[in-house]
């Protein structure tokens, strides 16, 4: 085998990790794909309904969905793009459950519109995004930070194959 790593230099090591994070990317935008089109199946059997209270019903998951969708995946399009430097993520949490209780009040099918919709708009920003783009950071706290690839990857699409799996559960019922 010929040894090549030698002539090596961090250009190369560089251009590398940009192929790879090419890669990744592209199979990020491919989970999302397939986490959309899950949803896109199961969710027309989605009705409209009050919640109890206690436990959320396929309609409030579905509303959080919406939520989770259109706030990760503007989050991941302001770090990449460089416009977004400072994330309050605890903040964000803490307006979730009061922007989700709004959504519960729209219709399912409205829903799942606007959920497509943000995903498409995600799908194309992972697909077109340079590779340093997804690596640009955003601050969470003193100590932590989420570049715009793991904002995608864990509280976004983990985030809703994670939900996806439990609507799954409560439309078996």
């Amino acid at each position: 085998m010929k040894i090549e790593s030698p002539a090596f230099t961090m250009d190369d090591v560089r251009s590398f990790m940009d192929s790879y994070q090419d890669r990744d990317r592209n199979l990020l935008a491919d989970r999302l794909q397939r986490a959309s089109d899950r949803l896109a199946e199961i969710a027309p059997r989605i009705s409209a309904e009050k919640g109890d209270g206690d436990q959320w019903n396929a309609h409030e998951v579905l509303a959080h969905l919406a939520v989770v969708s259109k706030f990760y995946g503007v989050l991941v399009h302001r770090i990449a793009s460089g416009k977004l430097s400072d994330l309050n993520l605890l903040e964000a949490v803490n307006l979730r459950d009061a922007a989700g209780h709004q959504m519960s009040q729209l219709e399912p099918a409205e829903l799942l519109r606007m959920t497509l919709a943000d995903h498409e708009r995600t799908i194309n920003t992972l697909r077109t995004a340079e590779p340093a783009s997804l690596r640009r950071t955003a601050h969470v706290d003193d100590s932590t930070t989420m570049s715009a690839e793991e904002v995608a990857r864990l509280p976004l699409i983990t985030h809703l194959e994670m939900h996806i799996e439990q609507l799954e559960k409560l439309l078996a019922q």
